[in-house]
């Protein structure tokens, strides 16, 4: 394996200073960005947990600009992908090319490609052939990339957000359940009302805005993802997040009636982990010393969305995950 891309150690940080500087980056952000308060406290926990975003919505709402604030607030280095049906996995992961200095002979050297990177910005990645989708899945998994027969590390911290256009189904691909369950959180871009709209049109229409100032750095994140898994979460909080998912499988006894009749494929593992992982990272936020309940509701849209597949009959009648999610949490008992 290669020696690229590691790190030093992490430093520990504070639960006051971990609150106050997520904080900090949370409002630096949000004074950029026009409404969209729920994505961007959502993009802010896949970068405290170390996970990754998947951010939905039609063009224009400020996604791609979202995520580059965050790169900004944070001081990442960042890459930016657009993806395109005639992108392949080699344009992202990077290749192996000849090389020749003066007087030596020529070798093949690793170019690294933009996944080599702490925030990288997949846009529009339903565009990719399904083959190049495939490339980010050992790097969102295992954080690395192998080319040939070497595997070569990612930069630490790592996250992809990557946007997608509900809509616009012309030469797309859909993401497939295992690429779609590597998302820790799907997040939703709501059209804006007429007062956010005018706000946005008045600041993206005079002056061109000033840069993100960078809160905290790469070695700084580290730290609080590191601080974010040492949150002490109770055996029966813990229970609660694994009978909610259970609650959404569609031919288990602790299936709700609404999972049973609509769902076909229900939230694998890494649901109940992004469940518990964002919980913990909400319960740092609101200045708690662990995980509690409302944590675990406080993420459980975004954390489980993604992983429902719903039937044919559901989508016809207009059932959403959402719905069928609401529904478990309020029908899923706090003790077993």
């Amino acid at each position: 394996m290669s020696s690229e891309s590691i790190d030093r150690p992490v430093e520990a940080i504070s639960p006051d200073r971990y609150q106050q500087v997520a904080l900090e980056i949370e409002a630096a952000v949000g004074a950029t960005i026009v409404g969209q308060r729920e994505a961007v406290r959502g993009v802010l926990l896949c970068l405290l947990c170390g996970g990754h975003a998947l951010l939905e919505g039609v063009p224009g709402l400020g996604k791609t600009t979202m995520a580059r604030a965050f790169a900004d607030g944070l001081a990442l280095e960042q890459r930016r992908i657009q993806f395109t049906p005639d992108l392949m996995p080699a344009d992202i992961t990077g290749t192996m090319v000849l090389s020749q200095e003066e007087g030596r002979a020529a070798e093949l050297r690793f170019q690294p490609g933009p996944l080599f990177a702490n925030l990288v910005v997949a846009d529009e990645i339903n565009r990719a052939a399904p083959r190049t989708q495939s490339a980010l899945l050992e790097a969102m998994q295992e954080r690395t990339v192998t080319v040939g027969t070497v595997t070569h590390l990612l930069p630490q911290p790592f996250t992809v957000v990557a946007t997608q256009n509900p809509v616009e189904m012309r030469g797309t691909h859909p993401l497939p359940e295992a690429e779609l369950d590597r998302f820790l959180l799907k997040l939703l871009f709501d059209f804006p009302g007429e007062a956010e709209l005018t706000e946005t049109v008045a600041r993206t229409t005079g002056e061109p805005p000033a840069p993100v100032a960078p809160v905290a750095d790469a070695a700084t994140l580290r730290a609080m993802i590191a601080l974010g898994r040492t949150v002490p979460a109770a055996a029966h909080v813990l229970g609660w997040a694994s009978r909610l998912v259970l609650a959404l499988q569609p031919d288990r006894p602790e299936s709700t009636e609404l999972a049973r009749r609509w769902v076909q494929l229900g939230p694998s593992p890494r649901g109940a982990q992004a469940l518990a992982l964002a919980g913990r990272v909400t319960a740092l936020l609101e200045g708690r010393a662990n995980l509690a309940f409302d944590d675990l509701r406080a993420v459980a849209l975004p954390a489980l969305r993604h992983r429902l597949v719903l039937t044919f009959e559901a989508e016809r009648e207009g059932v959403t995950a959402e719905a069928l999610i609401a529904d478990a949490l309020e029908r899923v008992p706090a003790e077993p």
